[in-house]
């Protein structure tokens, strides 16, 4: 990413929160991206940790966001101390699963560590143990 404003360069196409989301979740271990329920979601040995949520789908509500396998306490935690950038999403919610909406300027690095946690739930064991 360049230090121009807004994250690109001249001439280039402005980052978006997927690309970035993609970035993130393609470079922990074992993890691809298969397409389900019209969106991009990200799997670690197929099974799912990550989804992404389109803000022109009925998922993302106006909103670029992405749902991260979590634990009910993080979620709990996230959702009441900042409730603009966390909530509890549709369906995967009473699991435990924490929405992070991606617009407005959200703090990639926060995103990446729900993510590696994210990651590190749905890995199998043996992979697991070998994540930091």
């Amino acid at each position: 990413m360049s230090g121009q404003a807004g994250g690109h360069a001249h001439g280039a196409a402005p980052i978006t929160p997927l690309t970035r989301l993609r970035a993130i979740c393609l470079k922990l271990p074992e993890a691809h991206e298969v397409k389900a329920w019209g969106e991009p979601t990200f799997r670690v040995r197929n099974k799912i940790f990550a989804m992404y949520a389109s803000e022109r789908s009925h998922h993302g509500h106006g909103h670029p966001a992405v749902w991260c396998k979590g634990s009910h306490m993080d979620q709990e935690y996230l959702v009441h101390s900042n409730p603009r950038r966390f909530f509890v999403p549709p369906y995967v919610g009473p699991y435990g699963w924490i929405g992070v909406w991606l617009d407005k300027r959200p703090n990639w690095k926060v995103v990446t560590e729900l993510l590696r946690t994210a990651h590190k739930r749905a890995a199998p064991k043996k992979l697991a143990a070998t994540l930091r």
